[in-house]
């Protein structure tokens, strides 16, 4: 099937193979920098906005994103999994420019100044639009992360297999 519209104005769905792909995105949020964070948020709301079904997958240093804490230190912790938490950023930097901490401020600063959604508000309206977030139960395990440690808007703990079965039926697959 070739995807296109119908007599009546409406889209077709699109096929790969066999499989119907869904109006609907996934995002692989591999990056903790501030400036990827919003990047993801801002196509998540923006899909959701739309009406499709959006699913983030936040795996590795994305975790630091929907952390209750930035340094999250819990007691079944070993040595480097504490580690790793303690060099977690307070705030998130950014990929570039990061001027020793200041570029987060600075991009933040022009943000408002540009009347532009902070990351903090595009995190609330994805959960208002119901995008689904998915904290990857094998980077948690890394890291030494629990349910505890991460905000309360996490929809569901899953591996790589819940991922691919949901990107698998997808249109969009995006890896920030």
């Amino acid at each position: 099937m070739q995807h296109g519209l119908q007599g009546n104005g409406q889209e077709m769905p699109q096929m790969r193979g066999r499989q119907i792909m869904k109006d609907k995105m996934t995002i692989i949020l591999f990056s903790g920098e501030m400036d990827k964070a919003i990047a993801a948020f801002t196509l998540a709301t923006t899909a959701a906005s739309s009406g499709m079904d959006v699913t983030i997958f936040f795996t590795f240093w994305g975790l630091n994103i929907i952390k209750k804490t930035r340094f999250t230190i819990a007691k079944p912790q070993m040595l480097m999994q504490k580690m790793f938490n303690i060099m977690s950023t307070s705030k998130l930097p950014i990929s570039k420019l990061d001027f020793f901490g200041l570029g987060p401020w600075m991009m933040r600063k022009l943000m408002k100044k540009s009347k532009m959604a902070s990351l903090e508000d595009l995190m609330k309206l994805a959960k208002e639009l119901k995008v689904k977030y998915i904290a990857c139960t094998t980077s948690c395990g890394v890291l030494g992360l629990s349910k505890g440690n991460l905000i309360d808007d996490v929809s569901e703990f899953a591996g790589a297999m819940t991922y691919l079965a949901e990107a698998k039926e997808s249109k969009i697959n995006l890896f920030i």
